[in-house]
């Protein structure tokens, strides 16, 4: 008696999954759900998916001012094409106030830089909703390789999040897959070889081809803090 092969869940199967994710955790809950997306890929798509149930959905963009000239071209183009609900979230301050009263953190200090600019203003955004949806996905870093597709989240004021990552399990290659198959175009950072893409100062070229996320922050670090369970974000006050 011969043992067949186990398959690969097909594309067609991901889909399937991911769409029915977001239909269970949209189901009376729409007018209080947002999505997250810095316009990588696995945001757009997660972005296409989501928006073919609630087209309405808030989209929370944060705007550092540090981002890449063709991060913000894209950004405006999706967000035309597709009449996005989009919401820029800013900073306190400037990037010219901040390097102003504290220097090039970005340089010196990227941890303080990141809550400044990215972690304290996307938990206060958050704050008016109950359901996250996000594009992370585990293959992405060794720290999100214990994600999970629905996981609770709570902001430093105690307010408790549904948060959703329906690509949790997804490859790159089924990202660039689904993009292809609904014609979805990329942000042009891909095809100058970046695998990973943040605020300008910060991103470069992967140090490793088998490290998604080796071209940020110079390799110092992986993750920003966001989607790192908060104690506090005093750095953000």
């Amino acid at each position: 008696m011969s043992t067949l092969p186990v398959a690969f869940t097909s594309l067609d199967d991901r889909i399937a999954s991911a769409a029915e994710l977001v239909r269970e955790q949209l189901r009376g809950r729409e007018h209080e759900a947002c999505v997250t997306s810095s316009f990588q890929a696995e945001d757009v798509v997660v972005l296409h998916l989501v928006r073919e149930l609630a087209p309405e959905i808030p989209v929370l963009f944060l705007d550092t001012g540090y981002h890449f000239a063709a991060t913000y071209e894209y950004r405006d183009r999706i967000a035309a094409e597709w009449r996005l609900n989009l919401r820029n979230i800013l900073p306190a301050k400037t990037v010219a106030e901040q390097e102003a009263e504290f220097g090039i953190l970005n340089q010196t200090a990227p941890d303080r830089c990141c809550a400044l600019r990215k972690v304290g203003p996307l938990f206060a955004a958050l704050e008016p909703y109950g359901v996250w949806f996000t594009g992370l996905r585990r293959q992405q870093a060794k720290t999100r390789a214990n994600l999970q597709p629905v996981e609770s989240f709570a902001l430093p004021t105690g307010k408790q999040l549904r948060k959703l990552s329906p690509l949790a399990d997804w490859h790159t290659r089924e990202v660039w897959q689904y993009a292809e198959r609904y014609e979805i175009p990329l942000l042009p950072l891909y095809d100058l070889g970046y695998s990973s893409i943040g605020c300008e100062p910060c991103t470069s070229l992967p140090m490793s081809a088998d490290d998604l996320r080796s071209g940020r922050w110079g390799g110092t670090k992986v993750e920003c803090g966001i989607h790192i369970q908060p104690s506090s974000v005093q750095e953000s006050h």
